[in-house]
């Protein structure tokens, strides 16, 4: 579904019918405040990113909401764990590297 920031996410889920208003994310859910997620939040989230460049079935993504500097800004902040190497990813955008090798070396 496209998110107020007019990008596709699974995660996001739109509500419209008959004049309902309902808008979340099924990644972050439902915090608390200040952790709560708002609509302004996608423009800068990186998960549509993430999914556009790594669609692999094994890798779970888990969200979170964080303060930025001095308490300003607010945004998401990804984590992803691979289910098939059980590690923890440190570049979602490429993956963990044992699901998908590339097949050839790159130097």
């Amino acid at each position: 579904m496209r998110t107020p920031s007019n990008v596709e996410c699974k995660y996001f889920h739109g509500d419209y019918y008959r004049g309902r208003n309902i808008e979340t994310c099924m990644l972050i859910g439902t915090q608390p405040p200040p952790h709560h997620w708002t609509p302004d939040l996608c423009i800068s989230c990186p998960v549509p990113g993430i999914l556009r460049a790594n669609a692999c079935e094994h890798m779970i993504l888990s969200g979170k909401v964080k303060r930025g500097l001095l308490f300003w800004r607010r945004h998401v902040v990804i984590e992803a764990y691979c289910n098939k190497s059980n590690q923890k990813v440190d570049k979602p955008h490429i993956g963990c590297g044992l699901c998908h090798p590339l097949p050839f070396d790159i130097k």
